[in-house]
């Protein structure tokens, strides 16, 4: 904690000079009045990132079975 109160590396190697750095020219690209929207969709897109981090992904491992399904005599499976 000492260490970022004595002015090293802050977060991705940025600093606090680089950060406004970067800060002023996306208000020159982007415009004031862009900025929330940009802003709502970053924020849009890290809770969407987080969600799908979280929920637990099923898949299914059972193997395709080449018989054809006794409940449809008719159809073959695929």
């Amino acid at each position: 904690m000492d260490r970022l109160l004595e002015g090293d590396v802050a977060m991705f190697g940025l600093g606090m000079p680089e950060l406004l750095v970067i800060l002023v020219l996306v208000l020159l690209i982007f415009g004031a009045g862009k900025l929330p929207e940009i802003g709502t969709g970053l924020g849009k897109a890290i809770r969407g990132f987080k969600k799908g981090v979280q929920e637990p992904t099923e898949i299914n491992v059972s193997p395709k079975s080449d018989k054809p399904d006794p409940d449809q005599p008719g159809k073959k499976s695929a």
